[in-house]
């Protein structure tokens, strides 16, 4: 089919019309901050006056700075005990000089005591002293410990004692036992406190007014024009939205997403143009486009920068895994491009996710069996942290401002990929898609139902090998899908475990299954493993792709040894239709070179002299057969180029398959050695 021929199709254009009217809807209604600028660089847009009042934001290290300042200044949380002063004045009402020493307690307990500060330093801060419910911050130094109010009151004793008698009683009490803290150090509080003051830090400093220059035009961004415009895009996207005519705005949005959609065409077209031939691969691109859309809308109106959270490299293992890797890096860069038009830092994260997005196409390549499929995690988490760290020098020139935060996020995002990943299976049933790992899980030859061929039709299972052997080396040389015609061939004869004595491969040494039988009798029952291959694999679950293997391997040909008996007994040649295989003719090149392959192979086998030029005349004869005489390739989307090169190829393995082999020397008797001697 030819390329253009291909985008005829009506169904084409009307899923574009559907996607295209979805992407608008989901599309957010504002204006987008289209000034770039960049720290260092120059102004290249006209000079900005502001339109409006906006704040300034502080900066990380402003913000930083505060919070260790107030980390610094931790204020302590008491709580006033008041029993405890009742009970502790009592004591104390029992001594000499009752009158002033209580009074020198009560002021004590009314200020209020505390065991120890925790440090000389905290003499100088303020505390806070909760009585009731009602909580005050008094300097610490009015505040008595147990040195100070101890102190005082000896003081107060000193002054009363006026005679050595009265100066003994109090030599012989301890002050020590008549002091107990009545404020309590309340940790909990403390921290609630201290937190709550840290979140009041304001992340602003001063405010930009209606005409005040923001910068002019040639101007170099420094980091305060650059604060400042941070702070204008800040507001602009928070609080302008549109100040257009929403008509317009919607004109706009649908022009781009129109480009985004053009875009995937031109990539589909010039790369990889056959997808129509299955329109739900067209279909799960366009999907996936959405998919792409509506995660960044939804976590950019959320917290834009969880955005870096968004595991959106796992789209490129869902492309590689239904389609090549030539075509899917191409594909998922178009289909990253809402990244770049919605989130913010759009520049930074489009090129971020399109770097980590080659790097996990690459490692899965090499890690998608097992628990290797882990290492993809790390390939993410390392890849994004190099991109990371390559921004941040490009946009400050240090790593001064490195956000630890992303450390977190981009372990969120590796995490999320390889979680994400199991939904290939879902999409694989949503659009009858089978996936790269699917055909390799088919392909093991411990998989149920290719034993039971091995074991039923053990000839049968040999040549499938082989034609599976030469149709790898084939579609390798042509850019064909490796994957899928090694599982394809595999599966090609499955019909044939049936009734495996029929084929002469699987025959018992002196036993012909055909020689009671008239030549139309045997052409059915050779026939038969076309229908009845796929009717065993519609029971076992096989994939369309596989059993479309098993209807095209002899497309419409005729089993040539029955016709051509037939006609030698006498038949009528114009009677083919009994010898006429019920298959379909193929389609893609991997369902060319199969037929090939399998017809090669077979016939290969039943030659006597395997010489290279017998080889070499053989694979000649049967392509001329194929593409002239019975017409078996007229609808396979296989150009003669490629067909030249396949001939080449079965050429040299056929050769190689049944090479010469050294006649090994018969060894004598021993007892013929010792009588010559």
């Amino acid at each position: 089919m030819d390329r253009v021929k291909r985008f005829h199709n009506p169904k084409i254009y009307i899923a574009l019309a559907i996607t295209l009217i979805l992407s608008v809807i989901i599309f957010p209604d504002n204006e987008r901050f289209t000034y770039k600028y960049q720290k260092g660089k120059v102004w290249n847009y006209k000079t900005l006056i502001s339109p409006l009042d906006f704040p300034i934001l502080k900066t990380k290290a402003e913000l930083n700075a505060e919070e260790e300042n107030l980390a610094q200044k931790i204020i302590p949380y008491y709580s006033y005990r008041y029993e405890t002063t009742r009970n502790e004045l009592t004591k104390v009402s029992k001594l000499p000089y009752d009158n002033e020493v209580l009074d020198a307690f009560a002021m004590i307990y009314n200020k209020g005591l505390i065991g120890e500060f925790p440090s000389e330093n905290n003499l100088e801060k303020i505390i806070i002293v909760q009585r009731g419910n009602r909580a005050s911050e008094i300097p610490a130094s009015e505040i008595f410990d147990l040195k100070t109010a101890k102190r005082y009151v000896q003081a107060v004793i000193d002054s009363l004692v006026l005679d050595h008698k009265s100066d003994s009683i109090y030599k012989e009490i301890s002050l020590s036992d008549y002091f107990v803290p009545n404020l309590v150090y309340d940790q909990a509080k403390s921290e609630t406190v201290h937190k709550e003051a840290i979140d009041y830090i304001s992340p602003t400093r001063g405010m930009v007014y209606t005409g005040q220059l923001i910068v002019s035009q040639g101007e170099i961004v420094t980091a305060e024009v650059k604060q400042l415009l941070d702070s204008y895009k800040s507001e602009f996207e928070s609080n302008l939205g549109s100040t257009g005519s929403i008509y317009v705005l919607k004109i706009g949005h649908t022009l781009m997403i129109a480009m985004i959609l053009i875009l995937i065409l031109a990539v589909i077209y010039f790369v990889y143009s056959k997808i129509f031939n299955n329109m739900n691969k067209f279909y799960f691109i366009l999907l996936l486009f959405l998919l792409v859309e509506i995660v960044t809308v939804f976590i950019g109106n959320i917290k834009p920068n969880n955005l870096y959270m968004v595991p959106y490299s796992v789209f490129a293992l869902y492309l590689v895994a239904f389609f090549k890797q030539k075509f899917s890096f191409p594909i998922y860069s178009v289909l990253l491009l809402p990244v770049l038009i919605l989130s913010p830092n759009g520049i930074e994260l489009y090129l971020m996710n399109l770097f980590v997005g080659a790097i996990t196409m690459i490692s899965f390549s090499y890690l998608n069996k097992g628990w290797l499929q882990f290492l993809n995690s790390v390939a993410i988490y390392v890849a994004f942290l190099l991109a990371y760290i390559t921004f941040r020098l490009i946009a400050e020139g240090n790593l001064d401002y490195f956000d630890y935060s992303m450390l977190y996020k981009f372990a969120a995002n590796a995490i999320f990929v390889v979680c994400a990943y199991p939904l290939v299976f879902l999409f694989g049933k949503m659009f009858s898609l089978v996936s790269t790992s699917r055909l390799l899980d088919l392909s093991d030859t411990n998989e149920r139902l290719l034993l039971e061929l091995a074991t039923k039709a053990p000839g049968t299972f040999q040549h499938s090998l082989q034609v599976s052997n030469l149709s790898i080396a084939a579609a390798r040389e042509i850019g064909g899908d490796v994957a899928l015609i090694r599982a394809g061939a595999l599966y090609h004869d499955i019909g044939k475990m049936n009734n495996p004595q029929c084929f002469i491969e699987n025959e018992a040494p002196g036993v012909n299954y055909h020689s009671t039988l008239t030549p139309m009798e045997s052409s059915a029952q050779i026939i038969r493993h076309v229908d009845e291959g796929v009717e065993i694999a519609k029971k076992h679950r096989l994939p369309d792709v596989i059993i479309d293997f098993i209807k095209t391997h002899h497309a419409q040909s005729y089993t040539g040894y029955f016709y051509t008996t037939y006609i030698n007994q006498g038949g009528d040649p114009e009677n083919k239709e009994p010898f006429r295989y019920h298959g379909v003719l193929p389609k893609t090149k991997e369902q060319a070179i199969l037929m090939l392959a399998d017809t090669v192979e077979a016939m290969a086998r039943s030659m006597v002299d395997h010489s290279e030029k017998s080889i070499s005349d053989l694979v000649d004869n049967l392509f001329v057969s194929r593409l002239s005489t019975d017409s078996q390739l007229a609808d396979a989307d296989i150009s003669l180029h490629e067909l030249s090169i396949i001939k080449e190829v079965f050429k040299v393995h056929l050769k190689q398959m049944y090479h010469g082999r050294i006649k090994y020397p018969k060894r004598n008797d021993i007892k013929e050695l010792k009588s010559e001697k």
